[in-house]
């Protein structure tokens, strides 16, 4: 059920640090909810940002053509 010995293959939790778009306006949303206890009317403005990052996410879909994993297995079949 593994990796066959010998395969390339990257670790895609490494690069899981790269994307993450929305992190700032979330992080500034959750400090203000936690400073006026939980009361998002004070937090109108961080809750609009971000809203709108979130739905500007939303609209970019993922790559067609796979992971980088795939290709790889691909390549190395066809180097054999």
């Amino acid at each position: 059920m593994g990796r066959k010995a010998g395969t390339l293959y990257i670790n895609p939790k490494k690069f899981g640090n790269i994307a993450k778009p929305c992190m700032k306006e979330m992080i500034t949303f959750l400090n203000c909810m936690s400073l006026n206890q939980m009361n998002s009317e004070k937090c109108v403005r961080q809750k609009e940002l971000l809203s709108a990052c979130m739905d500007a996410q939303t609209n970019k879909k993922r790559k067609p053509w796979g992971s980088i994993n795939y290709h790889l297995q691909r390549l190395n079949r066809g180097r054999k």
